[in-house]
């Protein structure tokens, strides 16, 4: 006897499309299809027939799905056959659920895919084939040995087993799925998605019972180095530190968050001041000062913090979002670790932030720009070696800018690159005007300060077209790297540096004794000349450690067979103090200010025609 299929769907055209689906088909053979319109209908065929599986809509006049799946289950003839849920509308995780608590087996979206529906049905047509014959043997062996009832009977419940094991796997899934969508998956923190979520309905409450609430926006400081230098895995482990560091940190009812990279939220409803916001904000970020060890590593972080607050500084997710991301933007530029409130002058600053941006992007193409040069000189002849280019900008509204006013906003916001390379070609276009006109500067290199993001594999050939097109040579060319950069991709920076060097450009190590690089990454590298940071010369005179600095400096420069550059010299005392040492040249403004290149020719001028008058070795 065939087995049946009973399916049940209150629209005509919909019951005849299923049941076009399941028959006439090889796979199909082995069962026919039974119909009915109402969930009345269904009961009145149950109590006919027994089915191997009943296609049950969800949505149907009079008795719903659920209701009757209730009843058929609740009635001898009906309990043990599977129901799969058939719908055309996108439940929610409820209508689901109520679905399986009703005894679903399965719970389907239609348009369905035609085999994907003929193979669930015959997997309980099967089932139930099994079943009845199983059923069959066990009444026959029934007769013939009592103890293989047993067995036969273990065997139905491990069949039972299996499939309420693969109903348990669905509903498992379901739950990791749901999961996925609103979890961070390496945190196990609230992703940015639910956050938004959270904070909308946190905002509706606020507003309702009239109520303040916080939103404290944080970003690890530095942690893009860690990154870089020891590897996502490592960077990995210290987020999830730094997440259980939040949670512990707040109470049981704050939402905690991760937005994505090393960028965290916390939404605190319910706070009666802010001072109470700022307490909590303040005990997060001193309960990640303490050092932190991750694969291994033990590594010192710390958070910056911006906090907004509802409704002062924004009414909805958007307005809050923004003042507490700009919040920590101004504590991060404070100093690390700090906690900043959203103020009206901070987003006067971003905007004026946003403009300077702007103006910077029109000087350059208005060539309001331009540079300043400072001299260097041999500490032993008292002539000039060479000039430090220095970026200037003569501003519509500031007037005269120096490079340290503005070019942090140029890193934020990706003009660093094309400033530098500006940078480059003008120090080149001064390099070939000097060798046609000026007799006294033909000689002088111009030292041009390169920055973080220049330092790509294209840099070298850069270079060399700047000097083909301008048509001088390499020696009129010197780069001068912060030392910090050596640390930063040493592999990278290696293989562009000698590239550039055996290209016959000069290259100076800046801001010397302020980056922490060893000595062996200093013999790895294709090192000219050490510029001595301006912060050990200002001391000189003052403590025997400062001079005693300096000299460890010179003494390693010699073993390395570099030449040794002294910055910010002014004082006569200091410049004694230097030649002493046996530096190579210094610079400063006791020595020469930076000035534009007309005025920089009177300087050589004078320096040439004092060297001349107090002979060539008696020095500066």
């Amino acid at each position: 006897m065939k087995s049946k299929v009973l399916i049940v769907n209150d629209n005509t055209a919909s019951l005849k499309a299923l049941a076009s689906i399941l028959v006439d088909y090889p796979e199909t053979s082995d069962y026919e299809v039974v119909t009915a319109i109402s969930g009345e209908e269904a009961l009145r065929q149950v109590l006919r027939e027994r089915f191997a599986v009943i296609l049950l809509d969800v949505s149907m006049p009079g008795m719903d799905g659920f209701e009757t799946a209730e009843l058929i289950h609740s009635h001898s003839r009906g309990c043990d056959v599977p129901i799969i849920f058939v719908t055309a509308h996108c439940a929610d995780e409820f209508s689901r659920l109520k679905a399986y608590q009703n005894g679903a087996v399965d719970y389907i979206f239609t348009p369905v895919v035609p085999q994907e529906l003929r193979n669930k049905v015959a997997t309980f047509v099967g089932l139930r084939s099994k079943n009845m014959l199983l059923q069959s043997q066990t009444q026959e062996l029934t007769n013939l040995n009592r103890d293989l009832q047993a067995q036969q009977v273990r065997d139905l419940q491990r069949i039972n087993a299996a499939l309420a094991a693969e109903v348990t796997e669905r509903r498992q899934a379901e739950e990791r799925a749901h999961a996925l969508a609103t979890r961070d998956p390496l945190t196990g923190l609230l992703n940015r998605r639910s956050l938004l979520e959270h904070l909308e309905h946190a905002i509706a409450r606020a507003a309702r019972k009239k109520e303040q609430l916080a939103v404290v926006f944080m970003d690890m400081d530095r942690f893009k180095t860690i990154n870089d230098t020891l590897g996502h895995d490592v960077g990995d482990a210290v987020l999830i530190e730094v997440a259980e560091r939040i949670r512990g940190a707040v109470r049981e009812s704050d939402v905690v968050a991760r937005l994505g990279g090393d960028e965290f939220v916390v939404i605190m409803e319910g706070i009666s001041t802010a001072h109470d916001a700022g307490a909590v904000a303040r005990k997060i970020v001193d309960a990640n000062a303490a050092p932190c060890l991750a694969l291994e590593h033990n590594l010192k972080t710390s958070l910056s913090a911006g906090i907004s607050l509802f409704p002062q500084d924004g009414s909805n997710v958007r307005e809050l979002m923004r003042s507490a991301d700009l919040a920590m933007y101004h504590a991060k530029q404070r100093r690390t670790g700090s906690v900043e409130f959203f103020r009206a002058e901070l987003n006067d600053r971003m905007m004026e932030r946003i403009r300077l941006e702007n103006e910077m992007q029109q000087a350059l193409e208005m060539g309001q720009f331009f540079l300043y040069y400072q001299p260097k000189f041999d500490l032993l002849t008292g002539r000039i070696t060479g000039v430090e280019a220095l970026l200037r900008w003569q501003h519509p509204r500031h007037g005269l800018m120096t490079a340290a006013s503005f070019l942090s906003e140029a890193a934020d916001s990706g003009l660093l690159v094309p400033i530098g390379e500006w940078v480059l070609q003008a120090a080149c276009a001064q390099a070939r005007q000097w060798l046609d006109a000026e007799p006294l500067l033909r000689q002088l290199s111009i030292a041009v300060n390169i920055a973080i993001p220049q330092i790509a594999d294209s840099l070298p050939e850069a270079l060399q077209s700047m000097l083909r097109q301008h048509d001088i040579p390499p020696s009129c060319l010197q780069l001068e790297i912060t030392e910090s950069l050596l640390i930063r991709d040493l592999d990278q920076t290696t293989r562009v540096l000698n590239e550039i060097s055996e290209g016959g450009i000069t290259i100076a190590i800046d801001d010397f004794g302020t980056g922490y690089s060893s000595l062996s990454v200093l013999k790895a590298l294709p090192i000219d000349i050490l510029k001595i940071d301006q912060s050990f010369v200002r001391d000189l005179g003052k403590t025997t450690g400062d001079t005693a600095l300096v000299a460890a400096i010179v003494n390693m420069a010699r073993a390395l067979a570099l030449r040794v550059v002294a910055e910010g010299v002014e004082t006569p005392e200091q410049l004694a103090i230097l030649k002493s040492l046996g530096c190579d040249e210094a610079q400063g403004y006791l020595l020469g200010e930076p000035a534009p290149a007309a005025r920089l020719m009177h300087q050589v001028q004078h320096a040439a025609e004092t060297s001349t008058r107090n002979g060539r070795n008696t020095g500066l």
